[in-house]
């Protein structure tokens, strides 16, 4: 049984998915999962975790500081001793996310439109919820190590920005970075097929 690590992955939404598919799959996030599978969550750092062997590696690292919604944020003119503080967090983030890329499995690693387009590589894909049965919009890059770009499922009207519009509270990060039903699903049937056929 092949075994997948969905890492920074509070939510499971594609650790259920390739469960479903039959691969020993497990999430990986500091954070407790809200997707009920506790028995299938690594809670602890994914660092640790990728010492372990893994056939496939997902990853959707956090994009707070790679994101360019917040490149406002780093005038050091305006916010000075702030602006330098985010500075370094994005170089450690950058560190983090290419962390992922030199691993010798195959893996994706998932990111809204950001700074690693130019700081790593294009990204091989950008796909949208719309077109994995979602109304909304919401740009979302995959770079991809030997794994098949995704094939859209559903092609759907109504495209909205309603995952950006969510009223302030203290989990509106978590839920703006929930993996898509409609996606997670796609990536545990292409990539589950894939890895069947290829590894």
């Amino acid at each position: 049984m092949k075994r997948i690590l969905l890492a920074c992955e509070e939510s499971q939404a594609v650790t259920v998915e390739f469960r479903k598919r039959g691969f020993e799959a497990y999430s990986c996030d500091l954070l407790e999962c809200s997707g009920g599978h506790p028995e299938w969550h690594l809670q602890e750092d994914v660092t640790e975790v990728l010492k372990d062997w893994w056939d496939v590696v997902i990853a959707f690292p956090p994009c707070t500081y790679l994101t360019v919604a917040g490149n406002r944020w780093f005038n050091v003119d305006k916010y000075g001793d702030k602006a330098l503080q985010r500075m370094e967090d994005r170089k450690k983030a950058v560190g983090f996310f290419r962390m992922f890329t030199e691993l010798l499995c195959p893996w994706a690693i998932e990111n809204p439109v950001g700074i690693m387009s130019t700081q790593y590589r294009k990204p091989d894909q950008v796909i949208q919820p719309w077109q994995f049965g979602h109304g909304e919009t919401k740009a979302t890059c995959l770079w991809l190590n030997r794994l098949p770009k995704l094939e859209h499922t559903d092609v759907v009207n109504g495209r909205e920005q309603r995952i950006w519009k969510l009223p302030p509270s203290a989990d509106r990060a978590k839920l703006r970075s929930k993996t898509f039903p409609g996606i997670a699903k796609a990536m545990a049937d292409q990539w589950g097929d894939w890895i069947e056929e290829n590894l």
